[in-house]
């Protein structure tokens, strides 16, 4: 038995054509990516609008969805058109206004050496109500702390890629910065930059100018990091994508964590642990609160996703269409 106290609303599941009571289980101990974290995932939003519920950029995600697979030498048994009339299902099935969403492609059972020969590729999306990630803390801004282990380098893998098995690190840096007492965790890449958060980008604001990095920085170039750099571009903001050094992280005017699941949050403190032989350093951002640059894109990305700014009316897919 499977309680849905962890996932709010959530009533059924879709998984290899038909969906499942929520509580109903039934995948075997001995899956392929249980073991070696062998499965792409998608983590995606939909939003209460005027007009009926919205999945927010559906067809870039699972365009992102489906390289991942490719990445991960799977074949997906499902085409894009058929992955985007399951996912609307699923959150016409849960009754849901606004949710999150979270398609994932994986190699189930059949065998456990490395190479799953035998193992078929399988999917299953679910859909609950969740607040934004953080989102307790959007109020006063969070704390952040640079961890000692460096992100996973770009030449390593394809890092447009979502690959399960990779979000392990993010898991260990999450639970390391919560350890400490702070909010979320930030990642240097392997040359001392910084990457990302452990599931978000990174912006900092310099003199009104909009910074974020890209994947040569190891990290992730999200969606809702695209969408920021247009939105802000469209305020009057000027846009840089480049490195961000630790210094011009401390010395930013103001600083944001930006994705699916925390949407935009700032970011007001920042401990540097990045060294475990040196002491940990705290830095205030700005002016140690949310910054009006960051306040006035949370408001405008909530515009632009409750579908109450029609210019960006492209970014919304209709669930009930």
């Amino acid at each position: 038995m499977f309680l849905n106290t962890n996932f709010p609303k959530a009533k059924k599941y879709w998984y290899e054509g038909k969906f499942r009571d929520w509580s109903e289980g039934g995948l075997h101990p001995m899956m392929h990516a249980l073991h070696y974290g062998t499965c792409v995932f998608e983590g995606i939003r939909a939003y209460s609008t005027a007009k009926g519920p919205v999945v927010f950029r559906l067809p870039e995600h699972n365009d992102r969805f489906l390289l991942s697979a490719g990445v991960a030498k799977m074949k997906c048994p499902y085409t894009k058109d058929e992955i985007t009339g399951f996912i609307k299902q699923t959150v016409r099935a849960n009754e849901l206004d606004s949710c999150y969403i979270r398609p994932l492609l994986f190699y189930s059972y059949g065998n456990l050496g490395l190479v799953p020969k035998a193992c078929p590729v399988e999917l299953a999306i679910g859909a609950w109500e969740w607040g934004a990630y953080l989102g307790e803390n959007a109020a006063r801004g969070v704390s952040a702390y640079i961890v000692p282990w460096r992100r996973v380098h770009h030449t390593q893998f394809n890092m447009s890629a979502k690959l399960g098995g990779v979000y392990v690190q993010s898991t260990i840096a999450g639970l390391e910065a919560r350890e400490q007492g702070f909010d979320e965790a930030i990642f240097l890449n392997m040359e001392g930059r910084v990457a990302e958060g452990p599931g978000q980008n990174v912006f900092i604001v310099k003199g009104g100018t909009l910074v974020t990095n890209g994947r040569l920085e190891s990290a992730l170039e999200g969606i809702t990091r695209t969408s920021i750099l247009e939105l802000g571009q469209d305020l009057g903001y000027k846009t840089v994508v480049g490195p961000i050094t630790k210094q011009d992280l401390f010395g930013a005017d103001e600083a944001f964590y930006c994705g699916t699941a925390v949407e935009v949050i700032p970011i007001v403190t920042v401990t540097d642990g990045s060294d475990p032989t040196m002491p940990k350093t705290l830095h205030s951002i700005g002016s140690g609160k949310p910054g009006p640059v960051a306040l006035r894109l949370i408001q405008a990305f909530g515009d632009a996703v409750s579908g109450r700014n029609p210019r960006y009316e492209k970014w919304l897919t209709y669930v009930a269409k």
